[in-house]
Protein backbone atom coordinates (compact mmCIF):
# COMPACT_ATOMS: atom_id res chain seq x y z
CA UNK A 1 0.00 0.00 0.00
CA UNK A 2 2.62 2.29 1.23
CA UNK A 3 6.40 2.43 -0.38
CA UNK A 4 8.60 5.02 0.71
CA UNK A 5 12.26 4.47 -0.75
CA UNK A 6 15.50 6.42 0.62
CA UNK A 7 13.33 9.43 2.01
CA UNK A 8 15.21 12.59 2.43
CA UNK A 9 13.92 15.65 3.62
CA UNK A 10 14.47 19.01 4.90
CA UNK A 11 13.41 22.42 6.84
CA UNK A 12 14.99 25.39 6.30
CA UNK A 13 18.05 23.74 5.22
CA UNK A 14 18.37 21.67 7.98
CA UNK A 15 18.06 18.03 6.91
CA UNK A 16 15.39 15.92 9.55
CA UNK A 17 14.67 13.13 7.66
CA UNK A 18 18.12 10.72 6.47
CA UNK A 19 16.98 8.14 4.27
CA UNK A 20 13.83 6.62 5.01
CA UNK A 21 13.24 2.75 3.66
CA UNK A 22 9.39 1.90 4.60
CA UNK A 23 6.87 -0.67 3.16
CA UNK A 24 3.80 -0.95 4.46
CA UNK A 25 1.31 -3.70 3.61
CA UNK A 26 -2.37 -3.84 3.54
CA UNK A 27 -3.92 -5.19 6.56
CA UNK A 28 -0.78 -4.23 8.63
CA UNK A 29 -0.11 -2.15 11.59
CA UNK A 30 3.45 -0.56 11.99
CA UNK A 31 4.14 1.22 15.34
CA UNK A 32 7.20 4.11 15.24
CA UNK A 33 8.87 4.48 18.10
CA UNK A 34 12.34 6.43 19.37
CA UNK A 35 13.31 9.57 21.71
CA UNK A 36 12.31 12.76 20.90
CA UNK A 37 13.36 14.69 18.29
CA UNK A 38 14.68 11.51 16.38
CA UNK A 39 12.20 12.28 13.35
CA UNK A 40 8.63 10.55 14.10
CA UNK A 41 6.57 13.23 13.64
CA UNK A 42 8.35 14.72 11.10
CA UNK A 43 8.03 11.54 8.88
CA UNK A 44 4.36 11.56 9.61
CA UNK A 45 4.26 15.02 8.67
CA UNK A 46 5.99 15.20 5.19
CA UNK A 47 3.99 11.97 4.39
CA UNK A 48 0.53 13.81 4.68
CA UNK A 49 2.19 16.84 2.87
CA UNK A 50 3.20 19.68 5.23
CA UNK A 51 4.64 22.68 3.33
CA UNK A 52 7.11 23.17 5.88
CA UNK A 53 9.08 20.07 4.66
CA UNK A 54 10.92 20.33 1.93
CA UNK A 55 11.43 16.47 -0.18
CA UNK A 56 14.98 16.58 -0.79
CA UNK A 57 14.97 13.61 -2.76
CA UNK A 58 13.66 9.68 -2.54
CA UNK A 59 9.73 8.44 -3.73
CA UNK A 60 6.83 7.51 -1.97
CA UNK A 61 4.30 5.73 -3.14
CA UNK A 62 0.63 5.30 -2.44
CA UNK A 63 -1.10 2.21 -3.93
CA UNK A 64 1.41 3.31 -6.84
CA UNK A 65 0.76 6.23 -7.25
CA UNK A 66 3.62 9.03 -6.37
CA UNK A 67 1.80 11.43 -3.84
CA UNK A 68 5.23 13.83 -3.65
CA UNK A 69 3.60 15.64 -6.60
CA UNK A 70 0.22 16.14 -4.81
CA UNK A 71 -0.84 18.46 -2.73
CA UNK A 72 -2.10 17.62 0.96
CA UNK A 73 -5.87 17.57 0.40
CA UNK A 74 -5.45 15.77 -2.71
CA UNK A 75 -3.36 13.12 -0.63
CA UNK A 76 -6.17 13.53 1.68
CA UNK A 77 -8.26 12.16 -1.26
CA UNK A 78 -6.48 9.56 -2.62
CA UNK A 79 -6.64 7.96 1.48
CA UNK A 80 -3.75 9.43 3.65
CA UNK A 81 -5.22 10.75 7.38
CA UNK A 82 -3.12 12.48 9.84
CA UNK A 83 -4.08 12.27 13.41
CA UNK A 84 -1.89 15.18 15.01
CA UNK A 85 -0.77 15.39 18.34
CA UNK A 86 -2.04 18.48 18.86
CA UNK A 87 -4.91 19.27 17.17
CA UNK A 88 -6.01 22.53 16.12
CA UNK A 89 -9.11 24.31 16.45
CA UNK A 90 -11.61 25.49 14.00
CA UNK A 91 -14.08 27.94 15.04
CA UNK A 92 -17.56 28.65 13.52
CA UNK A 93 -16.93 25.30 12.11
CA UNK A 94 -19.43 22.34 13.74
CA UNK A 95 -18.17 19.09 14.04
CA UNK A 96 -20.54 17.23 11.85
CA UNK A 97 -20.68 20.01 9.37
CA UNK A 98 -16.80 19.37 8.95
CA UNK A 99 -16.81 15.79 9.16
CA UNK A 100 -19.61 15.55 6.43
CA UNK A 101 -18.06 17.94 4.40
CA UNK A 102 -14.52 16.20 4.07
CA UNK A 103 -16.69 12.95 3.82
CA UNK A 104 -18.02 14.19 0.62
CA UNK A 105 -15.28 15.67 -0.80
CA UNK A 106 -12.85 12.25 -0.24
CA UNK A 107 -16.01 9.80 -1.35
CA UNK A 108 -17.26 12.63 -4.04
CA UNK A 109 -20.69 12.40 -2.96
CA UNK A 110 -22.18 13.63 -0.02
CA UNK A 111 -23.09 10.79 1.86
CA UNK A 112 -27.14 9.88 3.11
CA UNK A 113 -28.62 11.95 5.63
CA UNK A 114 -30.04 9.19 7.97
CA UNK A 115 -27.37 6.72 7.46
CA UNK A 116 -24.51 9.28 7.95
CA UNK A 117 -26.75 10.44 11.36
CA UNK A 118 -26.70 7.15 12.74
CA UNK A 119 -22.88 5.98 11.64
CA UNK A 120 -21.78 9.47 13.63
CA UNK A 121 -23.82 8.79 16.40
CA UNK A 122 -22.31 5.35 16.92
CA UNK A 123 -18.94 6.61 16.42
CA UNK A 124 -19.66 8.63 19.03
CA UNK A 125 -20.73 6.35 21.63
CA UNK A 126 -17.91 4.39 21.12
CA UNK A 127 -15.66 7.05 21.72
CA UNK A 128 -17.96 8.23 24.90
CA UNK A 129 -18.23 11.26 23.55
CA UNK A 130 -21.56 13.89 24.55
CA UNK A 131 -23.71 13.98 21.81
CA UNK A 132 -23.22 17.83 22.08
CA UNK A 133 -19.88 18.18 20.61
CA UNK A 134 -21.30 17.00 17.44
CA UNK A 135 -22.72 20.48 16.88
CA UNK A 136 -19.72 22.45 18.41
CA UNK A 137 -17.17 24.17 16.43
CA UNK A 138 -14.40 21.43 15.63
CA UNK A 139 -12.14 21.30 18.99
CA UNK A 140 -12.84 25.07 20.41
CA UNK A 141 -12.67 24.56 24.06
CA UNK A 142 -12.29 21.01 23.93
CA UNK A 143 -9.69 19.36 26.39
CA UNK A 144 -6.89 17.12 25.05
CA UNK A 145 -8.72 14.43 25.57
CA UNK A 146 -11.73 15.59 23.59
CA UNK A 147 -9.28 16.62 20.90
CA UNK A 148 -7.94 13.33 20.64
CA UNK A 149 -11.37 11.61 20.60
CA UNK A 150 -12.22 14.26 18.11
CA UNK A 151 -9.20 12.96 16.00
CA UNK A 152 -10.18 9.47 15.95
CA UNK A 153 -13.75 9.99 15.56
CA UNK A 154 -12.56 11.74 12.38
CA UNK A 155 -10.94 8.20 11.46
CA UNK A 156 -14.05 6.39 12.17
CA UNK A 157 -16.21 8.10 9.71
CA UNK A 158 -13.87 8.94 7.19
CA UNK A 159 -12.34 5.05 6.88
CA UNK A 160 -8.89 6.22 5.03
CA UNK A 161 -6.92 4.26 3.29
CA UNK A 162 -3.84 4.72 5.61
CA UNK A 163 -4.02 6.21 8.83
CA UNK A 164 -1.03 7.94 10.56
CA UNK A 165 -0.95 8.35 14.41
CA UNK A 166 1.06 11.10 15.70
CA UNK A 167 0.93 9.85 19.53
CA UNK A 168 -2.64 10.45 19.63
CA UNK A 169 -2.43 8.69 23.54
CA UNK A 170 -0.23 11.80 24.44
CA UNK A 171 -1.99 13.11 27.77
CA UNK A 172 -4.63 10.66 28.18
CA UNK A 173 -5.24 9.35 31.13
CA UNK A 174 -5.26 5.54 31.25
CA UNK A 175 -9.15 5.07 30.43
CA UNK A 176 -8.92 7.57 27.83
CA UNK A 177 -6.43 5.88 26.05
CA UNK A 178 -8.44 2.31 26.08
CA UNK A 179 -11.50 4.39 24.62
CA UNK A 180 -9.22 5.57 21.93
CA UNK A 181 -7.55 2.47 21.23
CA UNK A 182 -11.16 0.70 20.96
CA UNK A 183 -12.05 3.49 18.32
CA UNK A 184 -8.35 2.28 16.35
CA UNK A 185 -9.66 -1.19 16.86
CA UNK A 186 -13.00 -0.65 15.09
CA UNK A 187 -11.35 1.39 12.60
CA UNK A 188 -8.36 -1.37 11.83
CA UNK A 189 -9.27 -4.00 9.10
CA UNK A 190 -7.46 -6.14 6.15
CA UNK A 191 -8.44 -2.94 3.34
CA UNK A 192 -6.28 -0.22 5.46
CA UNK A 193 -3.13 0.15 7.32
CA UNK A 194 -2.12 2.18 9.97
CA UNK A 195 1.42 3.47 11.35
CA UNK A 196 1.02 4.63 14.75
CA UNK A 197 3.96 6.82 16.39
CA UNK A 198 3.70 6.21 20.20
CA UNK A 199 5.58 6.11 23.61
CA UNK A 200 2.73 4.22 25.37
CA UNK A 201 1.92 0.02 24.11
CA UNK A 202 -0.92 1.28 25.76
CA UNK A 203 -2.41 2.57 22.58
CA UNK A 204 -1.31 -0.86 20.99
CA UNK A 205 -3.74 -3.61 22.59
CA UNK A 206 -5.84 -5.33 20.72
CA UNK A 207 -3.91 -4.23 17.62
CA UNK A 208 -1.87 -7.14 15.87
CA UNK A 209 1.68 -5.39 15.54
CA UNK A 210 3.31 -6.42 12.44
CA UNK A 211 6.24 -4.34 12.33
CA UNK A 212 7.93 -1.93 14.93
CA UNK A 213 10.35 0.38 13.32
CA UNK A 214 13.47 2.65 15.43
CA UNK A 215 13.70 6.27 14.43
CA UNK A 216 16.87 7.90 16.10
CA UNK A 217 18.45 11.09 14.65
CA UNK A 218 16.18 11.18 11.30
CA UNK A 219 16.30 7.69 10.01
CA UNK A 220 15.32 4.31 11.00
CA UNK A 221 18.02 2.17 13.12
CA UNK A 222 16.02 -0.98 13.31
CA UNK A 223 12.98 -2.91 12.70
CA UNK A 224 11.71 -5.86 14.41
CA UNK A 225 7.73 -7.34 14.90
CA UNK A 226 5.16 -6.48 17.82
CA UNK A 227 8.16 -8.04 20.80
CA UNK A 228 10.28 -4.95 20.11
CA UNK A 229 7.95 -3.18 21.75
CA UNK A 230 8.15 -4.78 25.25
CA UNK A 231 12.26 -4.87 24.54
CA UNK A 232 12.09 -1.17 24.37
CA UNK A 233 9.96 -0.41 27.29
CA UNK A 234 11.34 -2.53 29.85
CA UNK A 235 15.30 -1.57 28.16
CA UNK A 236 15.22 2.05 26.88
CA UNK A 237 16.47 3.59 23.62
CA UNK A 238 19.70 3.99 25.56
CA UNK A 239 20.15 0.52 26.03
CA UNK A 240 18.99 -0.74 22.29
CA UNK A 241 21.76 2.18 21.00
CA UNK A 242 24.56 0.22 22.79
CA UNK A 243 23.15 -3.01 21.78
CA UNK A 244 23.43 -2.25 18.64
CA UNK A 245 26.66 -0.54 18.67
CA UNK A 246 28.45 -3.77 19.99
Amino acid sequence: MLSVKNLHASVDGKEILRGIDLEVGAGEVHAIMGPNGSGKSTLAYTLAGHPKYIVDSGQVLLDGEDILKMTPDERAKAGIFLAMQYPVEVPGVSMTNFLRTAKTEVDGKAPAIRTWTKELSEAMKRLKMDPKFATRSVNEGFSGGEKKKAEILQLLMLKPALALLDETDSGLDVDAVKTVASGIKAYHNADNALIIITHNAKILEGLQVDYVHVLDDACIVRTGDGSLVNEIIEEGFTALKEDEAK
